[in-house]
């Protein structure tokens, strides 16, 4: 009777909703974010309904015994309303709102029906778990009890064929999401049609009403689960592959980063780093270090030898963005040397007569990072002939 289940199962559903909150704030007019905050928000309420001790206290404060039902019915209802259009905008087409106004008339026509049937039924005794065995005889009652499933049993067929109908078309975290929506959907199937069998033992003189108290009840708060996540995977897996470049790109940086480290911390260029931060914020970090202490080193930069070594990488690679990256990384690691010669400081490098871009391009930044961990072959300048001058960025 605690109703443990119920409540957890909408405080999930409510943290969906309050994780899509700000989108909805931000396109307040898009009618598919509209439904999918509908379902999150419906379902959710439709758990607090159920509850036990919320079945007791609208009882209580609405004086009709057993009130809470056609309430958590109509909130049953809605929520079906608002998975149907959810469904009509994925599908699309030329008649959605048409489409979408017409599964919202017939769903008010069945609260309607919810509450006909209820004002015209008798049921005196208060039932919190059971209502839907204790009544399956009671003439009005029974056939509100069976019009709420039908209807929630309609909308949890179509949700998961369509979901899954639609999850063969595409690929990514759209599909994980549409595959666990579907998922969800067949477990709120399972609530529909265990509570459906309880009932027609009931009609037979038979008691199961244990499918309805406790399997219905479980199937529900999978199905729960399995929505919002199947909700959120299709948000959280764009954010997840950037953060996960984030750290490579990160990773990736480290030897060019260490190339610098004597500059940067002699010459205090590195930016305080971030503290609890996510990747992206590292990331960014990384770079703005990197490119204060290449902002310093641009008078240092050797023209003459940048086109050397791309010259030489390029006749042996046949790669442009590889030669690039090894020019630059030859002109870097020469720049930190002889601005850490105190004696040279202020002499200008050779070939100083012509102008190299000040900083490399920071898209290349991991690429002139690879090249001095080894991973592009460097020549040694000395060694490597004059070319035609080709100098620029990555």
């Amino acid at each position: 009777m605690s109703g443990l289940i119920n409540y957890v199962s909408c405080g999930v559903l409510w943290l969906g909703l309050l994780v899509k909150a700000p989108d909805l704030l931000r396109h307040r007019h898009d009618p598919y974010l509209r439904a999918i905050c509908a379902v999150l928000g419906l379902a959710g309420l439709c758990f607090f309904l159920g509850a036990p001790p919320t079945v007791g206290a609208v009882n209580r404060i609405g004086g009709v015994p057993n009130l809470a039902a056609p309430v958590t019915y109509a909130a049953i209802t809605g929520y079906c309303a608002a998975s149907q259009v959810l469904i009509v905008h994925w599908r699309g087409g030329p008649r959605v709102h048409r489409t979408a106004r017409r599964w919202i008339l017939a769903y008010a026509v069945v609260v309607v029906g919810i509450a006909v049937t209820f004002t015209l039924g008798d049921a005196p005794v208060e039932r919190r778990t059971d209502l839907d065995t204790y009544y399956a005889t009671t003439p009005f009652i029974a056939q509100m009890i069976v019009l709420y499933l039908l209807a929630h049993l309609t909308t949890v067929t179509v949700t998961t064929v369509s979901s899954l109908r639609w999850a063969r078309r595409v690929r990514g975290g759209l599909r994980a999401g549409l595959l666990l929506l579907g998922a969800g959907a067949l477990c709120g199937a399972g609530y529909s049609l265990a509570k459906l069998v309880a009932v027609g033992a009931r009609w037979s003189g038979r008691d199961w009403s244990q499918l309805g108290t406790t399997v219905s009840p479980a199937a529900a708060g999978l199905g729960a689960l399995l929505t919002v996540v199947g909700v959120l995977v299709p948000l959280a897996t764009p954010r997840v592959a950037e953060w996960r470049l984030a750290r490579r790109t990160y990773a990736r940086l480290e030897p060019l980063e260490r190339t610098l480290d004597d500059l940067l911390t002699r010459r205090t260029l590195r930016l305080p780093r971030p503290r609890f931060a996510s990747p992206t914020t590292r990331l960014m970090w990384r770079q703005t270090s990197v490119l204060n202490a290449l902002g310093h080193l641009d008078v240092y930069f050797d023209p003459d030898l940048y086109d050397r070594t791309r010259a030489a990488v390029l006749r042996a690679t046949g790669d442009e963005e590889r030669a690039g990256a090894a020019a630059w990384a030859a002109v870097i690691d020469a720049a930190v040397r002889r601005e850490a010669d105190a004696g040279r400081q202020a002499a200008p490098p050779a070939g100083a007569g012509r102008a190299l871009d000040r900083v490399p391009d920071p898209a290349a930044l991991p690429r002139i990072a690879d090249a001095l961990a080894g991973g592009v072959p460097l020549p040694a300048p000395s060694a490597v002939p004059t070319g035609t001058t080709t100098a620029g960025t990555v």
